[in-house]
């Protein structure tokens, strides 16, 4: 069973780039090969903060997106040719930034020209200098500008987390689709008329503040947490952590803790990431293959980030006024890992309590899955597959891998060595992340006969 985040609000989506133009390998030499993957790589990484720093500029998340797009067409067009540059994030950036720049200098001359015809420019014009539109609270944060104006009320709430893991998660309309469970088609039409309705109501590229703010600020947090997960496990790919995502979402809980101080599911979002994030050097072997948690070398655990976890989560508790959020029973679950020194220290059955709190908070077969590992190891297996076994025909988990690898790990620890090779083989059917399928493969095969 892998490690996983303590709980997620759906099976989450594989991590790629976003409909990245391809070109026929074929004809390519392996210099050009090699940079057109770079490029790919580089604009998967960078593309959040590229289209975050050009919806600065023209105000509108959609055009923004183009303007990326039109920046990793020059880079496929020029580094195989030229070179990679030194600083290739920089270099789309400022690829980007150039044509959004273009883009506001033709608007400006469109809307000249009305003026001088005696028509009203004041549509057609662009906005006022980005520098003069200063945040009220200084937040000088693109990335979080561009989650917030994703997470407008004006958009429904599947529509604001969907466009926001497209334009900061890099992920493609089929990713998220299989994310939520809902048809590709349903998707693709929530992005593009969140797109429309963003740009038709001339939406702030802004974080707001006062009421407004406090209306978007709990999709907010659960776009930061999907996008965290991304980053944490990756469900498709050759790597098995994109600690680039990680690092984004911390960084925006953190700045978000600054803005909300007396929020305490801001808090505890915070301390989760927080919690989570101090185990990245551990997550991984040498190979970059995954490591149980029961494997990690827990002396590799970031003492420093536990600490700040355990700072966030006292704030949380400290400025909740009734019982705890979600977000906060999960940090509090991941508090009780980050002080056992040894796997075998850990309170399993303050676990398996924390986690029927929040199935009450927070219901979810996501969450149920989890209650149940907890209480495998506070009770045995024995008595968490009867849990397990209830969660099989839930639609949301059926094509959901932790599912069978949870299943195949209780199996192996009865004994029933055949059946247990059975679910890892499924679980290993229906993941898309290269590391992941050959753990769970090498854990079929060594089960194989019984």
């Amino acid at each position: 069973m892998t490690e996983q985040p303590t709980s997620s609000p759906a099976p989450r989506p594989a991590p790629s780039t976003t409909g990245t133009p391809g070109s026929d390998e074929t004809s390519e030499t392996p210099g050009s090969a090699r940079a057109r993957r770079t490029v790919e790589t580089v604009f998967r990484l960078e593309s959040p903060r590229v289209i975050a720093g050009v919806a600065r500029v023209v105000r509108d998340v959609g055009i923004a997106e183009e303007l990326a797009q039109d920046a990793l067409v020059a880079a496929l067009e020029q580094w195989p040719r030229d070179g990679v540059p030194d600083n290739p994030g920089a270099w789309l950036m400022r690829a980007a930034r150039n044509r959004a720049v273009d883009l506001v200098r033709r608007r400006e001359n469109y809307a000249r020209k009305l003026a001088e015809i005696g028509r009203d420019p004041s549509a057609a014009a662009p906005p006022g200098d980005p520098a003069d539109l200063a945040d009220p609270d200084g937040i000088d944060d693109d990335l979080l500008r561009l989650v917030f104006t994703a997470c407008h009320p004006a958009l429904p709430a599947e529509a604001r987390i969907a466009l926001t893991l497209r334009l900061l998660g890099g992920l493609t309309t089929a990713e998220i689709a299989r994310a939520f469970l809902v048809p590709e088609p349903t998707v693709a039409q929530r992005i593009v008329r969140a797109k429309r309705t963003l740009a038709k109501k001339n939406v702030a590229f802004e974080v707001p503040y006062g009421p407004d703010r406090e209306a978007r600020l709990g999709s907010v947090l659960d776009v930061i947490y999907l996008i965290f997960n991304e980053g944490y496990a990756a469900t498709a790919g050759d790597d098995w952590l994109r600690p680039g995502l990680c690092e984004d979402a911390l960084r925006l809980a953190r700045v978000l803790s600054g803005l909300m101080p007396k929020e305490p599911e801001v808090h505890g979002l915070t301390a989760l990431l927080e919690f989570q994030t101090s185990r990245t050097a551990a997550r991984t072997g040498p190979d970059g293959e995954p490591v149980l948690l029961k494997d990690q070398n827990r002396a590799r655990w970031n003492r420093m980030l536990i600490t700040r976890g355990i700072t966030a989560l006292t704030r949380a508790d400290a400025t909740a006024a009734g019982a705890p959020g979600p977000y906060a029973l999960q940090a509090a679950i991941a508090a009780c890992h980050a002080h056992a020194y040894r796997y075998e220290d850990t309170d399993w059955r303050r676990i398996a309590a924390l986690y029927g709190l929040l199935a009450a908070r927070a219901p979810s077969p996501v969450v149920e899955l989890n209650r149940a590992v907890a209480v495998s190891m506070a009770e045995g297996p024995a008595a968490a597959l009867p849990l397990v076994d209830a969660l099989t025909d839930v639609p949301a988990l059926r094509d959901y891998h932790l599912l069978p690898s949870v299943r195949g790990d209780l199996l192996d620890r009865l004994g029933r060595g055949e059946e247990a090779r059975a679910e890892f083989a499924r679980a290993a059917s229906l993941t898309r992340n290269e590391r992941e399928r050959d753990m769970l493969l090498r854990r079929a095969g060594r089960r194989a006969g019984g």
